[in-house]
Parts: C-alpha cells; sequence; structure tokens
C-alpha cells in the first residue's frame, strides 16, 4: 500500500536556517486552528465522554446487576487491553491511509459499541463490551496526536495539545451534568434502565460526527482547500526544517530505545492518575453524602473546571520558557498531593472537592506537556508507532488503576486505599520526568536514523 504523505514536505529539501515568525505565518496558524481544533476537541469530547461515562453507570448499574467493585474495576479497566493490542496498527494505518477516513471508522465503531453495551446483564458480557470498546476506540487519541504532528511544528505543540487535551476536563465539565440528568430522567422509561440510558444517548454524538468527518476533516496540509498555495508551502516549509531536527526510525530501534520506554513508564504513571479521577470520582463525591445523580453530576464538574484553567496555564509557561521536565514534574507532585489528601477528608465534601480540584489539575496539566516529548523525537511512520506505542503502554495504567481501587474498596471497604496507591504511582512519575534531559522537548536529540525517509 501506498505510504500516505499528509504534508507533502518531504518532497523538498528543508530549509535549514530559522526563520522569524511573522504577522501573516501567525495569521495562517491561527487559521489552520480555528478550522481544526474546534472539530476535533468535540470529536474528542464525545470519545472521551462513551470511555468513561461508566463510572456514572456504575452508581445504578452495579445493584441492578449484582455486581461487586472487583467486577467494576475490572471492567472498566480491561477496556485498555483491547486498546493495547490494536493501538500501534491502527495508528501505523491512519498514517497509511489518511486520517480523514480512518478517524471516521474509529468513531463510527466506537458509537455501535458503546451503545450495545445496554445490553450487558453479565459480568462476563460486561467485560466483552468493554474490551470491543477499546478495540474500536484503539488509535484515536495518539491518532490525532500524529495528526496535529502534520500541521504544526515541535515549537507550537504545548499549546496546541493543550487545546486538544481540554477535551478531557470539558468532557467532565459537560458530560458530569449530563451523565447526571440522563441517569435521574431516564430511568424506567420504555422498561430501560437510567444506565441502559445513558449508554445509548451518549453514543449518538459519536456517530454523528463520525460520520461528519469524512466531509470536513482534511488528510493534511495539501488536502486544505481552505489555504491557498502560499499558506500551504510556508506550513509545510515550517514541518520540513522541523523533521530534520528529528529523524525517521525503524520499528525496531523504536522498541530498542530506552527513552522511548521511559516516556512510556511517565505515561503510565500519569494515566494511573487519570483513570483513578475518571472512573471513581463520582463515586468518590457520593461517599461524602451526596445521593441525588443530579447533584454527583454538578459536582464532578468542578474538578474538570478547575483543570481547564491549569491545563492552559501550564502549558502556555512550558512553551514560553521552553521548558519541559519541571512543569511536568510539578504537575505530578500536585497530582499525587491533591488525591492523598482527599483521602483524609471523605466525609467533608467542601475539603474532597478541594483537594480532588487540585489532584484533577495536576493529572490533566501533565498531558500536553508530556506530548511535546514523543512528537518532537520522532517522524513519519515512526511517528505513528512510537506515539502509538507510548500510548497504548501508558493506557496500560488504565486497567491497573481502576482494577486495583476496585479490589481494595471490595477488601477495605474504601477507595482510600487504592488511591494512595494512585497517588504513589505520580510520585514516580514525577522522578521519572526529572530523569528526562535537560533540553526542551523541541531541542530533544533524535533516535537514530534508519535510512532515508519514504515519499
Amino acid at each position: 500500500m501506498k505510504q500516505h504523505n499528509p504534508t507533502g514536505a518531504a518532497n523538498r529539501p528543508a530549509t535549514h536556517a530559522p526563520t522569524a515568525t511573522t504577522q501573516f505565518e501567525t495569521a495562517i496558524y491561527a487559521k489552520v486552528t480555528w478550522r481544526l481544533l474546534p472539530f476535533l476537541f468535540i470529536c474528542y469530547v464525545a470519545a472521551y465522554l462513551d470511555r468513561v461515562n461508566v463510572g456514572f453507570a456504575k452508581l445504578q448499574m452495579l445493584s441492578d446487576l449484582k455486581f461487586s467493585e472487583s467486577v467494576y474495576g475490572l471492567g472498566a479497566g480491561i477496556f485498555f487491553i483491547g486498546y493495547f493490542v490494536f493501538e500501534v496498527p491502527s495508528n501505523i494505518l491512519l498514517h497509511r491511509v489518511g486520517a480523514r477516513v480512518w478517524i471516521s471508522r474509529i468513531m463510527v465503531t466506537w458509537a455501535l459499541v458503546s451503545a450495545a453495551s445496554l445490553f450487558v446483564t453479565t459480568p462476563a458480557a460486561f467485560y466483552t463490551m468493554r474490551f470491543l470498546l477499546g478495540v474500536a476506540e484503539a488509535g484515536f487519541f495518539p491518532g490525532i496526536v500524529l495528526y496535529l504532528t502534520y500541521w504544526y511544528p515541535s515549537t507550537r505543540r504545548g499549546r496546541i495539545n493543550a487545546l486538544f487535551m481540554i477535551g478531557i476536563p470539558i468532557a467532565g465539565v459537560l458530560g458530569g451534568p449530563l451523565s447526571g440528568w440522563i441517569m435521574q430522567a431516564f430511568n424506567g422509561v420504555h422498561g430501560l434502565s437510567n444506565w441502559q440510558w445513558l449508554f445509548l444517548l451518549e453514543a449518538v454524538p459519536s456517530a454523528v460526527l463520525g460520520i461528519v468527518t469524512l466531509f470536513v476533516l482534511p488528510n493534511g496540509i495539501r488536502a486544505a482547500s481552505w489555504l491557498d498555495e502560499q499558506q500551504k508551502r510556508l506550513l509545510e516549509d515550517n514541518i520540513a526544517r522541523d523533521e530534520h531536527a528529528g529523524a525517521e526510525a525503524s520499528l525496531k530501534s523504536i522498541v530498542s530505545n530506552g527513552r522511548v520506554w521511559r516516556l512510556a513508564a511517565i505515561y503510565f504513571c500519569c494515566m494511573m492518575g487519570l483513570y483513578g479521577v475518571s472512573f471513581y470520582l463520582p463515586t468518590l463525591i457520593k461517599t461524602t453524602g451526596v445521593k441525588n445523580a443530579l447533584d454527583i453530576g454538578l459536582l464532578t464538574a468542578i474538578p474538570y473546571a478547575v483543570a481547564i484553567v491549569s491545563m492552559i496555564l501550564v502549558a502556555r509557561s512550558s512553551d514560553r520558557r521552553n521548558e519541559r521536565r519541571w512543569h511536568l514534574a510539578m504537575a505530578s507532585v500536585a497530582a499525587a498531593a491533591g488525591l492523598y489528601a482527599s483521602t483524609f477528608y471523605t466525609g467533608n465534601l467542601l475539603l474532597v472537592m478541594i483537594t480532588l480540584s487540585v489532584g484533577t489539575a495536576g493529572v490533566l496539566s501533565m498531558m500536553p506537556v508530556f506530548w511535546t516529548y514523543p512528537s518532537s523525537v520522532l517522524t513519519g511512520t515512526a511517528a505513528a508507532a512510537g506515539i502509538a506505542m507510548i500510548n497504548s503502554i501508558g493506557n496500560l495504567a488504565g486497567f491497573v488503576s481502576p482494577s486495583i481501587i476496585g479490589w481494595m474498596k471490595d477488601v477495605t471497604h474504601s477507595t482510600n486505599a487504592g488511591l494512595i496507591v494512585v497517588a504513589a504511582a505520580l510520585c514516580v512519575g514525577a522522578v521519572l520526568a526529572l530523569t528526562q534531559r535537560a533540553s526542551s522537548a523541541s531541542a530533544s536529540p533524535s533516535l537514530p536514523a534508519s535510512g532515508q525517509r519514504r515519499a
């Protein structure tokens, strides 16, 4: 199969001398951002909502189906096994066939699987549907991270990644009240329980957006009809210059490179925190004495709203100072401190909300800074495989984190022990972040080259 060349930059020699940012260039990137980011952002909100709405479904599903906390934790986490297995091949296929068709396929498929989860009646069926949802969604997040590297050079990726990844807290801000309202308003309608309606209704936006993707998302700079030739050449030259500082690498060199594995370990620690929060935030709020589903949904929006501000400020600071290590480490320490502190105030709603807001903001602020690293080290097919590998290994924490919390809750009848384990993992992530080279991601040395880049 002919490899997809989204930018066309590899067909021209790179310009090696850096150029000052001009008003013309700034206007072009603003145009690209307004054309791409709002749509990609909405897609990510839909994706993340379908992935974690099981945390709200849990409030009623466990009692309806007589599931234990361990069954829930394993089912919530098994999503990431399917995600892990199919992540790398999915991202390579996206790079080869183009983002438009492949992202559309991912979104429509996961919408169908998510909606079908309403038919779950046994633990085995729950595990199966969560696994299939992971298979369906595999490649979406790293695919978008890769897609953004077709448009933006490394010096712009911190803030662009932040704008895209704000989809996670926005999904919490919008999805929490929406999920709570569905759980409260639809219970028993047409003989379906509220959690069944939750899976069905929240799958609809993903299916619609998947179809729209086919018509609005260009595969790359060359395919963007809303750019003129001068604008395309400027964008392509910036990408070519940026890629000259990196290198194409073989899959073997990626797998054997210690730095890639260190990045995967850091991301694993970050994901321990993210999915500990995502799958258990409604439960943690409920333990303070809040019973009404809509009230729980409204309260879950608060930590995510705080995280939106934090993500933007941290990413801007990281880009402005051209520094990644300490921003990443400090965000991880803040996340660990917030989650650990929350275990001391389980009966106090105000203090739980404050500590969980700090923890959630810290976890989510790690992500846009972290993703400046792999996208600056790898290019082309190597970037497709490397980004997917880091993301898939890191997301195995999505299996480990809820499984540990669920098991520990069955054993200790409290989520505190599980949260302490998650906080410890985040501290390990901070230490690993500081072992990264002191240079910024944008100046990171490349992996060993494996030959001429193919067009």
